[in-house]
Formats: C-alpha cells, sequence, structure tokens
C-alpha cells in the first residue's frame, strides 16, 4: 500500500514530531529558511496531506488547486486559523486540524510579562525622561477576547489584586464569573480600563479594530498589549497614539508585518515594546503543538477525526 505523501511547509518543524510522520509518510520539506509561495505551490502537486506551518501565508483555493483533487487532510502548527480559507475547505470537504489549548499557558504568562515590562519600563536606557509608573494593584484591567487566553490572563493578573476585570466579545461568557469579570461593550471597555488586552482571533470583524477611534476614546494613562495577531491594530493609528500621548505605552508581541522594517519607527519609541511574536515560543509548548498537529495529520490521512478538528461556526 502506498505511503501517503505529506508536504511540511517548513523545515523547522519541531524533530520530535517530523520523526513521528516520517515513520507512517513520505514527507517533503523545503531546504530553504524562507521559502515562498511559489516554491510552496511548486511542492504541492500530489501531495495527500499538508502540515502549513506558516500564519503569515495564505492556505487558500490557489494552494488546494496544486495540490489536486487527491488532498485530503491539512493540519496548521498553531491555534489561529486566519491564514485559511476555511469555507473553501468545507466546500471540498477537507478536514482542518489546529491546536487549540496548548498555547494558553506561554501567551498568558508572556502577556503579563509584557505589561511588567511596558508598565516599569524595564527595558528602558539610561538617559531616559522621567516615567511615571501606574500601579497595577487596584486597577482596571481590560480583555477583548475572553477565551481560553484571556481566561488566564485574568486568573494570573488575580494575584496582582487588580480593581476590576472587564472584557468583551460577542457574548457574555459563564466562566467569567469565577474571575467576577464583568461583560461591558468595546467601547465601554476602551473608555475605562487602565491596561487593554487584545486575545481575541483576528476575524472580518476584529481587523484594525483598534484603530484612531478606540485610541482617543482611551485613558492617556492606558496600556496596550496585543498578544493576539497584529492586524488587529492600526499600527500608524497606534504610532500616533503613542507619539501624541493619547495612551501611555504599549507591548506588542505581533506586528502587521513580520519582521517589522528595521527602520520602523515604532522601534525607537521609548513607550513601545515590541517582542518578535514568542508567545509560544517554549519548548514544551512548540513540541506539544506540533505533535498535536501531526497526531491531526495522521488521523484526517486515515479518515477518522481529528483530536482538534476546526469546527465552523
Amino acid at each position: 500500500m502506498r505511503r501517503p505523501r505529506v508536504l511540511v511547509t517548513h523545515h523547522q518543524v519541531q524533530p520530535v514530531a517530523l520523526e513521528r510522520l516520517r515513520k507512517e509518510c513520505d514527507v517533503i520539506v523545503p531546504t530553504v529558511d524562507f521559502p515562498s509561495r511559489a516554491l510552496i505551490l511548486d511542492l504541492c502537486p500530489g501531495v495527500d496531506g499538508l502540515l502549513w506551518t506558516s500564519y503569515k501565508m495564505k492556505l487558500d483555493r490557489e494552494v488546494l488547486d496544486a495540490c489536486g483533487a487527491q488532498l485530503k487532510a491539512i493540519s496548521l502548527t498553531m491555534n489561529g486559523v486566519d491564514c485559511v480559507d476555511v469555507e473553501e475547505l468545507a466546500r471540498r470537504n477537507i478536514p482542518l486540524g489546529h491546536t487549540p489549548y496548548i498555547p494558553n499557558r506561554a501567551v498568558g504568562d508572556l502577556a503579563v510579562g509584557l505589561m511588567l515590562s511596558v508598565n516599569e519600563r524595564l527595558l528602558s536606557t539610561a538617559g531616559e525622561e522621567c516615567y511615571q509608573r501606574q500601579p497595577i494593584q487596584g486597577s482596571t484591567i481590560g480583555i477583548v477576547g475572553f477565551g481560553g487566553i484571556g481566561k488566564l490572563i485574568a486568573r494570573r493578573l488575580q494575584a496582582f489584586d487588580v480593581g476590576c476585570i472587564l472584557y468583551c466579545g460577542p457574548r457574555p461568557k459563564a466562566s467569567a464569573e469565577s474571575f467576577h469579570a464583568q461583560f461591558v461593550s468595546f467601547e465601554q471597555l476602551l473608555v475605562r480600563s487602565d491596561f487593554v488586552f487584545i486575545s481575541c482571533p483576528l476575524t472580518i470583524a476584529t481587523v484594525r479594530m483598534f484603530g484612531r477611534e478606540a485610541f482617543a476614546a482611551m485613558k492617556p494613562t492606558a496600556v496596550l498589549i496585543n498578544v493576539a495577531r497584529g492586524a488587529i491594530v492600526d499600527e500608524a493609528a497606534l504610532l500616533d497614539a503613542l507619539k501624541g500621548g493619547q495612551i501611555r505605552a504599549a507591548g506588542l508581541d505581533t506586528v502587521t508585518d513580520e519582521p517589522l522594517p528595521p527602520d520602523s519607527e515604532l522601534f525607537h519609541l521609548p513607550n513601545c515594546v515590541i517582542l518578535p511574536h514568542l508567545g509560544t515560543a517554549t519548548k514544551r509548548t512548540r513540541d506539544e503543538m506540533a505533535v498535536r498537529a501531526v497526531e491531526n495529520l495522521m488521523h484526517g490521512l486515515r479518515n477518522t477525526t481529528m483530536p482538534a478538528q476546526f469546527q465552523t461556526q
């Protein structure tokens, strides 16, 4: 019986996961560090499965057509599915795997670390002007997106004796009661919060939701932390808000175009901390995500339900 052919779109997938995949499949992996879309399309024809590693490259009809009608399953090495045309996959009846829950702890820890770094100016350089710290104790926390990561941020911040936790999203969450978190509108959250965390998915509804109107509504002492997707923030508007004092500071683990160009003005602002998308960058987290992605793919190739199969709403 022919072994399935699988394309892994980047060679830096965790070795423990690649080893499992190679036991049962013929694996194709590009050898270059930054495979182009053209290269990926050239490698697609004839594969039975895709292990997709890039949230910056669109997995769309062009990719599916390049693979061919024999394509049976696709698995992402990430949680978010914003890079995928999920409606097209549904039309073709191709199952999609992802890695929910696994990254939550690492991303939640990083979110709190970013808050501390920005608020306490831990990465400041000598000679900067006097900086007014803001007490975290008694502060109002706003969380945009109260899913797994949002809840973990809330749990971590309870140890800081914060005053109030607000959250917004499509609907109230029963689980929020254990955190005494209040469901409010996005507008109310902006007006009231001292620290605003972005932990929602990137969707049509959330693209650039943090634009000029949002920053104008926030407190001038507010701090913005983004551990979700860069495109949720209008970076030109953020730059103006940070320079003009509409908000106090920002901590970003993600930006729209990664890596951020070295000449970006955001790099040179004393009230902005930028990390190179390190939210899931612990060995344990990356290993678990990659192994789950491979498990999803193997189940899909066998025509069985994936352990973490994405379901459209």
